[in-house]
């Protein structure tokens, strides 16, 4: 599996970022080349979230469950 995850922060409040899981392999079709330059997948969800600024996002290849530390 494969997710896009992006850190997104408000546009009203510049400082408020949290993370997103936008989509999974599960869900669309999702290759890590097409993730790593840039899916279009996330240019669809970031249409549709107008009131947020898409900050960064990475490619997680697995089940895992948010970063170690």
């Amino acid at each position: 599996m494969i997710k896009i995850i992006a850190v997104l922060c408000s546009l009203s409040s510049p400082v408020s970022c949290h993370e997103q899981t936008v989509t999974t392999s599960d869900f669309a079709d999702v290759s890590m080349q097409s993730c790593l330059m840039g899916a279009p997948q996330l240019a669809e969800w970031m249409n549709q979230h107008p009131t947020e600024r898409l900050a960064v996002w990475r490619c997680v290849i697995g089940q895992k469950e948010g970063r170690g530390a």
